[in-house]
């Protein structure tokens, strides 16, 4: 089975400015206009597919694989623009970082509600 997931619609008030907050943060290329969406590509030729929603919106999680050196970065330009961040997705630690398998990781959530999730190693699940 050869199954990759290509892209993933996020639901937003505001595309533009939502497209904005994510490129900020993760120094990522400018969007992309496909349709009525604004397409973010990641590094992984998986992409984010901003479309605006009138409709209440639904809290999704999304999670960041990252550098450290872009962590490092990242992570300063959240704290610059006071955002608030927990170093656990049940926003009980806030202000903190949290360790996972070497690495550093952190959750906050952008303009939509939605969870973001960066770190530097990935989750080792199943052993």
């Amino acid at each position: 089975m050869n199954v990759q997931l290509n892209h993933t619609i996020v639901w937003c008030r505001d595309k533009r400015a939502s497209t904005l907050f994510i490129q900020d943060i993760l120094e990522l290329p400018a969007p992309i206009p496909f349709g009525e969406m604004l397409v973010v590509q990641m590094a992984n030729d998986v992409s984010l597919d901003f479309f605006d929603s009138h409709e209440p919106i639904s809290s999704q999680h999304y999670a960041f694989l990252i550098s450290d050196e872009e962590f490092e970065r990242a992570f300063a330009r959240i704290r610059e623009r006071g955002i608030q961040y927990w170093a656990d997705p049940g926003k009980q630690r806030m202000g903190e970082t949290y360790l996972h398998n070497g690495g550093r990781g952190l959750y906050f959530d952008d303009p939509n509600g939605h969870l973001l999730e960066l770190m530097t190693r990935p989750y080792k699940v199943g052993g």
